[in-house]
């Protein structure tokens, strides 16, 4: 009989960074870098950037409580805000204020918004099919939630199959292992074979959640498994992505990697008949509540890009800086472009936290962001950082491409030469200019561009996934009534009567008035 079985985590409870980077140690996972296996990822410097980024979600809810913290609904102990099931619009907003300063802390992604965003998502879903098929999905996620808040451990998601064929449904495709199913049952529990692409934050995780990444057919029954699985679990071999600039972190220097402390991380996870006992499997085979699931969970994601907000704030802030150090601060083109910076940075935060205010109950209890607001969140990011970078390129000058190597400014002889005609306003020295290049370097071409840039265009869907989304969601019939009876094509129609015909994104912009006390 197969038990469940409990990671190996070297603390019994998290409380702060330290004890977080502790956890990560000695739990035997096999990863893969650059063709070899890492002993202990931990150490490795290409890896402890994205540890030092997630650790700090820990430090922020020691140094602001109220901000990255709750008290657990489940244990009565306090818990960071990203295991928390968001039970009012307030709730919603504080998530995303919360994500806003992380990403002005760290330059960079902190990997736990999939996770906080999936569990949210499940935790309405399982609750409905519980309501419609009288199974126990839901009691079995708050047991696994309550287990999560005890020790205030990480929760990834993991949702992104590597798809193959784009054209056929998972049942389809010639290889049935290119979107992640069940390949074997006992009494207890199944066996997951696949992989999953893009996988942020997940060696750093304890725990992941393996979700269905698409709507689902009745044919495609045991592609839609959802489950927790402990990241150490036998059977996951994970294969590090490489980023630009990447092995620079591994050159010894403070100044090339432009963000010494913090970075990003994804790989690929390889689930290799990989065990899930019955006690963590959320759904099995109910493939028409994969869509709900899905379009769910994208509209808590979407609306988390706020977090793009926060790296913004860095990057508008190193634009001016390395304007004033060039001695161009005072030019009105200069100002010009910063506000510019500042209107795209808060279209994204103001979209963002939008969706969140417009937030609305689901049947469970849980508050789901208004999936509206959430996609045009999220379509502006997939531009909007673009230009932003632009921006900051054309302010820093072409050394953000063509700056010499630390080695070079650190060396006893042509040091000297680089610090001479590298200089730029007398008040800042020339390795202080330097390191606000690389920071922009890092921001927009470099290894932090993954998460800022790149992840931006394709991470919770590309594009025209938001479009669609907005497409389903816009209620032309309804604007083109409104229009008709203001034009009087229409004239049996009055514009007052029309308004009263609600639903859908214009039941939540307008919803019921409370009565008169």
């Amino acid at each position: 009989m197969n038990e469940i079985r409990t990671p190996k985590i070297a603390v019994d409870r998290i409380t702060c960074g330290a004890d977080y980077i502790q956890s990560l140690r000695g739990r035997g996972l096999t990863v893969w870098l650059f063709g070899e296996k890492v002993e202990e990822p931990v150490d490795h410097p290409i890896i402890r950037p994205s540890i030092n980024a997630l650790a700090r979600t820990y430090d922020l809810a020691v140094e602001h409580p109220e901000l990255a913290s709750v008290v657990s609904p489940f244990t009565g102990e306090r818990v960071s805000r990203f295991l928390h099931v968001c039970t009012s619009a307030p709730d919603l907003v504080a998530q995303n204020k919360m994500q806003r300063r992380l990403g002005q802390l760290t330059g960079t992604c902190f990997q736990r918004c999939v996770g906080m965003d999936a569990f949210n998502a499940l935790y309405s879903v399982t609750f409905e099919i519980d309501e419609q098929r009288q199974t126990s999905y839901h009691t079995r996620l708050k047991s696994f939630l309550t287990d999560m808040h005890r020790g205030n451990f990480v929760v990834g998601g993991a949702m992104t199959d590597v798809k193959g064929d784009r054209g056929k449904a998972p049942h389809e495709q010639t290889d049935p292992d290119l979107f992640v199913r069940i390949v074997r049952r006992s009494k207890d529990g199944v066996w997951i074979r696949g992989a999953k692409a893009h996988q942020t934050g997940c060696i750093n995780s304890h725990w992941m959640l393996v979700m269905p990444t698409m709507r689902l057919g009745p044919k495609d029954r045991d592609w839609a498994v959802v489950g927790a699985v402990p990241v150490d679990a036998p059977g996951i071999t994970y294969i590090y992505g490489r980023q630009s600039c990447d092995t620079r972190a591994m050159e010894g220097g403070s100044i090339d990697p432009g963000n010494v402390m913090y970075g990003g991380q994804e790989a690929m996870v390889i689930f290799d008949d990989v065990f899930i006992p019955n006690e963590l499997i959320f759904m099995d085979g109910e493939t028409d509540y994969a869509a709900m699931l899905v379009q769910r969970f994208t509209a808590y994601h979407r609306r988390s890009y706020v977090c793009k907000s926060g790296v913004g704030d860095v990057l508008i802030g190193a634009a001016a800086a390395i304007a004033e150090m060039n001695g161009a601060d005072a030019a009105s083109h200069v100002k010009d472009k910063l506000v510019e910076m500042t209107h795209l940075n808060e279209t994204i935060y103001g979209t963002g936290i939008a969706a969140s205010h417009q937030g609305f109950a689901t049947k469970s209890g849980a508050y789901l962001a208004d999936d509206m607001l959430a996609n045009v969140c999220k379509h502006h990011v997939t531009k909007l950082p673009y230009d932003l970078g632009r921006i900051a390129q054309d302010l820093a000058g072409g050394l953000v491409a063509t700056l010499p190597s630390e080695q070079d400014f650190r060396h006893p002889e042509i040091g000297e030469l680089l610090k001479k005609y590298l200089a730029g306003r007398s008040t800042f020295s020339t390795e202080e200019r330097m390191r606000m290049l690389r920071l922009i370097e890092n921001m927009t071409l470099g290894r932090n561009a993954v998460g800022y840039l790149t992840e931006s265009m394709h991470g919770a869907g590309s594009p025209q996934a938001q479009r669609i989304e907005i497409g389903r969601a816009m209620q032309l019939e309804y604007k083109k009534r409104l229009a008709k009876a203001l034009a009087g094509v229409a004239p049996e129609l009055s514009a007052e009567e029309v308004v009263e015909e609600m639903s859908g994104y214009f039941g939540r912009v307008f919803p019921p008035a409370e009565p008169l006390s």
